[in-house]
């Protein structure tokens, strides 16, 4: 099994933006494993962090955008199809705006860049997502299958309006074949769609520069089509860039008829699904596990029950004095109708609940705690990192730094994706039930 990759070292490039037409400087940097693909907006205070993430994308007017929070990232398809054609993992992307450099309008910049920092293997297996059972999407006359296979292959028919530029290629999409034939297609856009994009205060920076115009039967453009097929090369580009938002490199067939950026996120967001259940069922492995909890032993434990019950599980005891639980956060959870309409978040005070819920299992188990039940009494150093929002799987990892008969004190954080979102030094008590 091949392991996870990264960048030998930082690399930028600066250019134009396609839609906001603003001039933009972006440096490829290293990332350690697991860490997926992350922007970082380095011209805003605190230089906030977006998780490239199918949860977090929000529009598809023509290119794939990312929010999270107030802070935005857009036309992310292309940085990141390069990443992943060329078997990048992990790796943190700066910008000083919020739109990658256009470039000419292909990946072939992106890949160029990521050569020019350099690719190494991290010591780690790479994180598969392998497909079991066929999934179909169906959106605005498109339509997206993703079948079993060993492999990564793209089946991509592209469609232009009343049936102009019919393309269609099938490939296994690996490194040598990205970088030669994916990467240099150049994006493209209908004459007749043109207008209305500009209308909408789109394609500022767009020109024959770093885009293709079809009109009517011809073409329009700096340089030849690069490609008698180019449109249905830079179609599977996108799918590239789009479906790695699932947060796992794809072993399947996918076939695509007539896609776009709204079908190929939707799907991202269905294979996403699949990794995050995955997960619930299979936590991450551990060193040495010492023990379990399934649901009914916690609620054997906890007296605590829906919708106040913050543990779905203890996947791990270490030596009587540290546990970790799990809490799946769905959409579900009855907190989210309020909390907030539109932009759901779980509340600080729930992630700090489900600390103390774990530290309360933890003081519990001890033999001369039996019997006892555990009551929050304050929190102290808390701190919120990131939003913690419907499909994370919360880590809440606590270790007992005092425990005497009637009181105990527990350092506790709650993580996602291996990335701390909470935390703080919680005081509880334990009176008799």
């Amino acid at each position: 099994m091949s392991n996870q990759r990264t960048l030998a070292s930082s690399a930028s490039l600066t250019g134009s933006a396609l839609h906001t037409g603003e001039n933009v400087t972006l440096t490829l940097l290293p990332a350690p494993v697991g860490h997926g693909f992350k922007f970082q907006r380095v011209d805003l205070p605190d230089e906030p962090i977006v998780e490239a993430a199918a949860i977090h994308v929000k529009t598809v007017e023509r290119a794939t955008t990312l929010v999270q929070g107030a802070v935005k990232i857009h036309t992310v398809e292309h940085v990141i199809s390069a990443l992943v054609g060329l078997g990048v993992d992990n790796a943190l992307i700066q910008m000083n705006a919020n739109e990658p450099p256009i470039g000419d309008g292909s990946a072939s910049e992106y890949v160029a860049l990521i050569k020019k920092a350099g690719i190494v293997e991290q010591d780690a297996p790479r994180r598969f997502l392998d497909i079991r059972e066929p999934i179909t999407v169906e959106l605005n006359g498109s339509t997206l299958v993703i079948l079993p296979d060993t492999k990564f292959r793209v089946s991509c028919t592209q469609v232009g309006p009343e049936g102009r530029f019919t393309q269609f290629l099938s490939a296994e999409i690996t490194p040598e074949f990205y970088e030669k034939e994916i990467a240099p297609a150049r994006t493209f856009v209908f004459y007749e769609d043109v207008k209305p994009l500009m209308d909408k205060g789109l394609i500022k920076g767009g020109s024959l520069e770093n885009a293709i115009v079809a009109r009517g039967d011809s073409v329009l453009s700096k340089e030849p089509l690069r490609f008698p097929d180019e449109f249905v090369r830079h179609k599977i580009l996108d799918i590239v860039g789009d479906l790695a938002l699932c947060g796992r490199f794809l072993r399947a067939h996918v076939i695509a008829i007539k896609p776009g950026h709204g079908i190929n996120t939707e799907a991202a967001k269905k294979l996403a699904e699949i990794v995050g259940a995955a997960a619930s069922v299979a936590p991450r492995p551990v060193a040495a596990p010492v023990g379990a909890l399934d649901i009914n032993a916690v609620m054997n434990i906890l007296p605590h029950r829906y919708p106040f019950l913050m543990v779905d599980r203890i996947v791990e005891f270490d030596g009587g004095l540290k546990a970790t639980g799990v809490k799946a956060v769905t959409i579900n959870e009855p907190y989210f109708q309020g909390h907030f309409p539109g932009h759901p978040v779980m509340p600080g005070v729930l992630q700090l609940e489900a600390m103390a819920q774990v530290s309360s299992i933890v003081m519990m188990r001890r033999t001369e705690n039996d019997g006892k039940i555990g009551y929050f009494m304050s929190a102290d150093e808390v701190k919120f990192r990131k939003p913690v929002m419907p499909g994370d799987t919360l880590f809440i990892e606590c270790e007992l730094t005092s425990a005497k008969k009637r009181l105990g004190k527990a350092s506790c954080r709650c993580l996602v994706n291996g990335e701390v979102v909470s935390e703080g030094t919680l005081l509880f008590g334990l009176v008799d039930k």
